[in-house]
């Protein structure tokens, strides 16, 4: 096949991709270091960001710092106001959401409680995310939503774009969804949190280096997130990853299709892991959440040894066992401890995974602690809606 060359209209566009993604990725730059980026000549680059300028992409954000001789370079960078781009992590007693700016610069952050009584909780919590949603647009000057992105447990469903219902899943998730999708301009796309975790680390977090490999989320339930040769993998109806419902020995029964309180869930989750420690004589104040996170993390932190020795090592017994299964199909080469409990344990539980894991599977499979800070959920959410947002924006990404 005789390869095409490119149009000057085509290669413009590519070039304006390159030089976009660059400024967000670099930050300002001058035209001098922008040509030594592209390897594009000085007319170039002089037509392509006054083409961008006029395109209110690229806007003129002062002078490099760097000493001269004669004038300082004027540096340019994107026009970070010109988009702004929505995460929204939906649980089961909190909603939180974060908004960025086109530069990828978080500008605002809200966590709002969910009441767990009273007849019209779904009701009045939809409305109150819808409150606050739209005081902080207002409050920080925001007249519209590019693209937002929703993370709920549960299964997204990939082809539908809907919110599957589950036994742990409340009504007022899906309401939340179709609410937000009739009030806000932009697109709301719809993705699992544990996968939104998922691409956090592989942009920005534990599995930067890693084109395949698993995260595993140990806390209030448990799931996986698949990244396969750089793509996230959802499955044919977005069920990948439902690692709760995995049958593994020492539950005492098998899970069902609507119930994983005999899967893996039973041996991992935030409520068992917090029975486990009472077993070994520790306990944390707290919900089960909170209080399963300071025990690992207490624990992580002792000397080896005694009961916090003794209760962090049956917990890497157990996480060994889920991951064993996991392993046997994907075979990632690396899996991620993400979650409340999986970031607590650190490098000391992952360790200890790992030993256990040696003898559960012949599968050579490196075990890392969660790195990204703050919420993973909200950190994808964000990577995911700006990559749509510029891909709109700037037109399609170049693979360089």
């Amino acid at each position: 096949m005789t390869a095409r060359t490119a149009t000057p209209r085509t290669a413009r566009a590519i070039n304006d991709r390159i030089a976009l993604d660059l400024l967000a990725e670099e930050g300002p730059l001058t035209a001098a270091r922008l040509r030594d980026l592209t390897g594009l000549s000085r007319p170039s680059v002089a037509d392509l960001l006054g083409r961008l300028g006029r395109d209110g992409l690229v806007r003129d954000v002062g002078e490099a710092g760097e000493e001269r001789r004669g004038p300082k370079a004027r540096l340019y960078g994107l026009a970070a106001e010109r988009a702004h781009v929505a995460a929204f992590d939906v649980r089961t007693d909190s909603v939180a959401f974060a908004l960025a700016d086109l530069a990828g610069h978080t500008v605002a952050r809200r966590t709002l409680p969910v009441p767990q009584d009273g007849d019209d909780t779904g009701a009045s919590t939809v409305g109150t995310v819808l409150a606050a949603l739209e005081e902080t647009l207002e409050g920080h000057g925001i007249p519209t939503v590019h693209t937002a992105v929703l993370g709920a447990p549960g299964l997204a469903d990939p082809a539908t774009g809907a919110l599957r219902q589950c036994t742990s899943l409340a009504g007022w998730h899906s309401a939340l969804l179709a609410e937000l999708r009739a009030r806000l301009d932009g697109p709301v796309h719809l993705e699992n949190e544990v996968n939104l975790a998922g691409i956090a680390e592989h942009r920005v977090g534990a599995a930067r280096d890693r084109e395949t490999f698993a995260l595993l989320w140990l806390g209030h339930g448990l799931g996986a997130a698949l990244v396969l040769r750089g793509t996230l993998w959802r499955g044919v109806t977005g069920g990948a990853g439902e690692v709760a419902f995995l049958p593994v020995p020492g539950t005492g029964g098998m899970p069902s299709a609507v119930d994983c309180d005999a899967g893996f869930h039973a041996l991992a989750a935030a409520p068992v892991v917090r029975r486990l420690a009472r077993g070994h004589g520790l306990d944390a104040p707290g919900d089960h959440v909170t209080a399963a996170e300071a025990l690992v993390r207490e624990a992580a932190a002792a000397p080896g040894g005694g009961p916090a020795g003794a209760f962090l090592g049956e917990l890497a017994e157990r996480v060994a066992m889920g991951i064993a299964g996991l392993v046997a199909v994907v075979d990632p080469g690396c899996v991620v401890l993400g979650g409340e409990i999986g970031r607590a344990g650190g490098r000391t539980l992952a360790d200890l995974v790992a030993r256990r894991l040696c003898a559960f599977s012949p599968l050579e499979t490196e075990i890392r602690p969660a790195t990204v800070s703050g919420s993973a959920v909200l950190g994808g959410g964000l990577v995911t809606a700006l990559d749509a947002a510029r891909d709109d924006l700037f037109g399609p990404a170049v693979t360089r």
